[in-house]
């Protein structure tokens, strides 16, 4: 089943949640509403299960206008981040709810009950616990068995609010590798809101990036992380360091360095621009060399696995905060221990990629 939002505005009072969000999902897909907290994620996730109203703006399933149904014959399933299962039944029972709520000439019979939840709690491996009360559960346990409820009565459209916000980043990462082999079994089209970015480019089909009630970029995983189309898309997506400076001549400058990174999007001398670039992106050379780069001391270094991370702050002074402004670069760990790096040491950093755009106020 597709989802289309079109032209939805909330306000909460006098604070605009939602400003004039247009957004189109296909049948089938894993969308991720990825964003910080208070940027309208769940907002725009509860209007199109129909648990919240919009202002104005309308929400079409399947090409069919739903701004004005309820959240029931919508038939979409929800999850909640703490779980929301009924504490006085048992697994059995809280799988089974949404079935025996149905209209009398939609209910099932108690055969056809048990042989759906059977089906359900084996798909959620837990078909052993299903005379356990939620408060026997692990917290992974909980949230597999409230995925089995909203599953339970073959929703178009399945919903997931925080689904693992709740939980250990072990387990975390567990539940999201079963949820993408889920998904991938049933294709039932899904969308779910996370302020983790490591969930949402592991696990959805496209990425939406929302900040304050507006969409900021929307493409795959691979397309919002590599190429970031705005400041904040790129400050929010993985670790990145902020080069505040001007263009001079066509070229990105700080102060008197002049980097040879072309500055194509914004034309105009001497107008004020950020530059982005990932810590995989700068690099460190020795102080005596003579590209240009910035100054700046190795204060920590840390290695673990393949990778070794290292903290530096300039040596000179490079923005207006009067503050010496910090860095990070990450190195595979062999060359780490080939440079004779160590913490102290007065070196150069040098962007190999850097992505510029003007600076906003």
């Amino acid at each position: 089943m597709s989802i289309e939002v079109r032209n939805v505005t909330k306000h909460f009072g006098a604070i605009q949640v939602l400003d004039n969000v247009n957004l189109r999902i296909d049948g089938g897909e894993l969308v991720a509403l990825l964003g910080p907290s208070g940027c309208g994620k769940t907002t725009l996730l509860r209007i199109i299960a129909g648990l919240e109203t919009a202002d104005s703006g309308s929400i079409f399933l399947d090409g069919d206008d739903a701004t004005h149904t309820g959240a029931r014959e919508r038939l979409v399933g929800f999850v909640f981040q703490h779980y929301a299962l009924f504490r006085h039944m048992n697994v059995f029972e809280n799988v089974a709810f949404g079935l025996r709520v149905k209209p009398r000439n939609e209910r099932p019979s108690e055969d056809q009950i048990r042989a759906k939840v059977h089906e359900l709690l084996d798909m959620v491996q837990l078909r052993s616990l299903k005379d356990r009360f939620p408060a026997q559960l692990s917290g992974g346990q909980r949230q597999r068995i409230a995925l089995a409820r909203a599953l339970a009565i073959e929703p178009r459209v399945l919903l997931l609010d925080e689904p693992f916000g709740a939980l250990d980043a072990k387990v975390r990462k567990e539940l999201r590798k079963w949820l993408r082999k889920l998904h991938d079994e049933l294709h039932v089209t899904s969308v779910f809101v996370t302020h983790d970015q490591e969930e949402a480019l592991e696990v959805s089909d496209t990425v939406v990036l929302m900040n304050h009630g507006r969409l900021e970029q929307i493409g795959s995983p691979e397309e919002v992380y590599d190429h970031p189309a705005t400041p904040f898309a790129y400050g929010f997506l993985g670790n990145v360091n902020c080069l505040h400076g001007v263009v001079r001549g066509g070229k990105f400058c700080i102060g008197d360095i002049v980097f040879e990174h072309p500055v194509h999007s914004v034309a105009a001398d001497n107008t004020p621009v950020i530059g982005f670039a990932r810590p995989s992106d700068l690099d460190i050379v020795s102080s005596r060399n003579a590209e240009p780069g910035i100054p700046a001391v190795v204060d920590r270094i840390l290695s673990f696995g393949p990778t070794s991370r290292i903290e530096l702050t300039s040596s000179e002074v490079l923005d207006d905060s009067a503050r010496p402004v910090e860095f990070e670069v990450q190195w595979p760990r062999h060359r780490l221990a080939d440079s004779g790096l160590v913490e102290g040491s007065k070196v150069k950093l040098v962007p190999t990629e850097l992505r510029v755009f003007a600076q906003t106020e």
